[in-house]
């Protein structure tokens, strides 16, 4: 066997290896300066799951005081991220002036089932995995939480709170008034005053009436930065480079 020839097709083998474990992995990226991007959504989140605590942008009606403080009702959020992105003179909080809320569209792709299910085959209910649903996708799958019934109806037993895994966020709600909202309104009788939401006691998606208060998680679409190759992948790319400049000693 060439010597050349075995070293390249090492080099290749143990790069692509690296790579297609790095991709398996890969679902949460930490941007620094308070941002993390998710790459199966390609959206990039606010690591703060609760700013209005604590910056209200001017907009009125977000409670200050109380275990739910941050929280407002559904037109309010929608005030409030209008606000986030006019921040300083309309270059947006953090830089960037395209927030929204979390979007939710059907899990089957063509129409909301308002069926209620334990195994996320509709739209209402438990253990939602759909990337359809950022909001579902992220509790479910990303923070990998386990909500009041497994896929079997089983009933698991974490109410009223089920959010244990927090990832690299921040004061993420998991108390009263019990919910995030999505940006996404039901349009349909009877439930045309309600919006989609995602509600912590318990664990499931749901429909929540827009008068009511929940928390406001925002996001906004893609990276926040050209993605390095992963440090793995440099650190093994060097030494396969070591190992390609070896002197050919012939032929074995």
């Amino acid at each position: 066997m060439n010597m050349k020839k075995s070293n390249w097709a090492a080099a290749s083998l143990i790069l692509t290896l690296t790579l297609i474990n790095g991709t398996a992995q890969a679902a949460l990226h930490d941007r620094g300066n308070g941002l993390v991007y998710d790459d199966v959504l390609n959206v990039t989140w606010l690591q703060n799951a609760n700013l209005a605590a604590t910056e209200s942008f001017g907009v009125s009606g977000i409670n200050a005081l109380g275990v739910d403080n941050g929280s407002m009702h559904w037109e309010t959020a929608n005030s409030w991220i209008s606000a986030m992105n006019a921040y300083d003179n309309d270059a947006g909080w953090l830089g960037y002036n395209d927030w929204r809320l979390p979007t939710i569209s059907p899990v089957n792709g063509i129409a909301f089932n308002l069926s209620i299910s334990v195994d996320g085959s509709t739209d209402i209910g438990y253990n939602i995995t759909s990337s359809n649903s950022e909001l579902a996708y992220m509790f479910n799958v990303n923070l990998n939480n386990v909500g009041q019934y497994d896929t079997s109806g089983g009933l698991i037993g974490c109410w009223p709170i089920c959010l244990q895994n927090t990832g690299p966020f921040e004061n993420l709600q998991a108390g009263s008034p019990w919910i995030y909202w999505s940006g996404v309104e039901y349009m349909l009788e009877p439930y045309t005053d309600s919006a989609w939401s995602f509600i912590t006691h318990g664990y499931y998606q749901g429909l929540g009436n827009k008068a009511q208060k929940g928390y406001v998680w925002p996001v906004r679409p893609g990276d926040v930065t050209v993605i390095p190759i992963p440090g793995a992948v440099w650190l093994f790319g060097s030494g396969l480079l070591g190992l390609l400049r070896l002197p050919r000693r012939g032929n074995i």
